[in-house]
């Protein structure tokens, strides 16, 4: 009983410490009002607050070749898989910041062979040497008490620290998802501009031939055959450029599936099949859903926590300490009641010189979170630049379109009359070349407009947050 009335002491100041922790004053986080406004630069915004972000990438993509190349980009990326990790590590922080408020334990045994040196001034007087053995097992005890909310402080960060890596594995999913659309779509694309290509050079091939015919005939020179032949190099030529570009496109498709470089799989047509309806949300939605807002939001968390716990080492810390266990120098009375030894400790220290480390850290934790502030703004500006200029793609490119086609077919019809005209006599065979050179540039030009279109498709939906569900 008086063993338990000597310590009691201790666990009243205890009670006590963790009294003002409870009523102690801490910052709390609260988002600036500057980040509810609406960062989109359009007039279109609607009333409800569906997106196309909430939609998953197996019902926005609904080629299933494609889905079979998300699905397997998604098993095998790297940079997929070295976010699960960072998850993980993180999430053993946020153990270990929880863990903090225990105290900690240690326990073992402890044996020490003592001699006095024969020179001293005691060995002198002994006048010969002893050995002294002294046996010991012994547990000992520390806790700090997180009276100004330190430890909490931590903890909150490395929970936001762990909420960001979350976020971040989604970012990386939903990039990785618009990444492998668009390539695919780009081969299919480039398919297409293919067989384009492959399309005029049979052409050219056939008014080659005519042109040697028409020279025999005596109607165009030897000048109008070389023309002619050079515009079938030129073609092929393209044609090496665009299976040159297919292989490189392939090989990158490749490590974003996390495989060795091989040909990619994909459909015979290049239209895809998109929701209809795009519905945008607001800026409220953007931040709901983009993952690279929400992590750039826990990092500033994460500092402004960091700048309560380097707040709170400018006051006392307050701990509590014991030490007990069996001491004896003779082995065999190691185990008796007279071999009990205890000691308790409680201390409350104010550092008052430390060489400038607390208050440089805190001013440190100040900066840092200045820089999250700003990593924040930044990040949540250029997502509404990244909707505002999709949508601008999106919306524009019909009626790009529509122009390219009007005139791909007057250029079409410059083709036939000119060469009309060169059976005549009434025109320059040089007056046929140009038109076909740019009836080739408006077919390709209408398939990358078209390309352009799916990607500000696919651009906006992982704009706005969409691809990671």
């Amino acid at each position: 009983m008086k063993f338990i009335s000597n310590i009691k002491p201790f666990f009243i100041l205890a009670f006590a410490a963790i009294i003002v922790s409870s009523c102690a004053t801490r910052d709390k986080y609260v988002r600036s009002t500057e980040f509810n406004d609406n960062i989109f630069r359009t007039d279109l915004l609607p009333k409800d607050s569906s997106t196309i972000a909430q939609i998953s990438w197996k019902d926005f993509f609904t080629d299933p070749i494609l889905q079979k190349h998300i699905a397997k980009g998604l098993e095998n990326n790297l940079d997929v898989r070295i976010a699960v990790q960072n998850i993980l590590v993180s999430e053993a922080f946020v153990k270990q910041s929880k863990a903090a408020y225990l105290p900690t334990l240690s326990a073992g045994p402890t044996y020490t062979l003592q001699t006095q040196s024969l020179n001293s001034s005691f060995g002198q007087i002994i006048g010969n040497r002893k050995f002294n053995d002294n046996f010991q097992f012994s547990g000992n005890m520390n806790w700090d008490i997180d009276v100004w909310g330190k430890l909490s402080a931590q903890e909150r960060a490395q929970l936001a620290s762990y909420l960001g890596t979350v976020e971040a594995h989604k970012s990386i999913k939903s990039e990785l998802v618009a990444n492998i659309a668009s390539n695919y779509y780009q081969l299919l694309t480039l398919d297409e501009q293919k067989r384009i290509i492959q399309e005029t050079i049979d052409l050219r091939n056939k008014n080659l031939e005519t042109t040697k015919a028409l020279k025999t005939a005596g109607n165009l020179t030897e000048v109008a055959v070389q023309q002619s032949e050079a515009l079938v190099f030129n073609a092929k030529a393209m044609l090496v450029d665009l299976d040159t570009q297919i292989e490189i496109l392939e090989n990158s498709t490749c490590i974003l599936l996390g495989i060795p470089s091989q040909k990619i799989e994909r459909a015979n047509s290049k239209t895809p099949q998109f929701p209809k309806d795009i519905s945008i949300g607001y800026s409220s939605e953007l931040l709901a859903n983009r993952p690279d807002v929400k992590q750039a939001e826990f990092q500033l968390i994460n500092a402004f926590q960091l700048t309560n716990a380097a707040k709170a080492s400018f006051y006392p810390n307050f701990s509590l300490s014991a030490t007990g266990g069996f001491q004896s120098g003779d082995f065999d009375k190691f185990f008796s009641a007279n071999s009990l030894f205890a000691n308790f400790v409680g201390s409350l220290i104010q550092p008052i010189l430390n060489k400038r480390q607390i208050k440089t850290q805190y001013e440190v934790s100040l900066a840092n979170k200045q820089i999250a502030y700003l990593n924040f703004r930044k990040t949540f500006l250029n997502a509404g630049q990244e909707v505002s200029n999709a949508l601008k793609r999106y919306n524009s490119q019909d009626k790009f379109i529509e122009y390219k086609i009007q005139e791909k077919e007057a250029y079409k019809k410059s083709v036939d009359y000119s060469k009309e005209l060169v059976n005549y006599g009434l025109a320059n065979y040089l007056e046929v070349i140009n038109a076909s050179v740019n009836l080739l540039t408006a077919e390709l030009n209408i398939s990358n407009a078209q390309y352009t279109k799916m990607k500000a498709n696919i651009d906006l939906y992982r704009a706005l947050g969409g691809g990671w569900k």
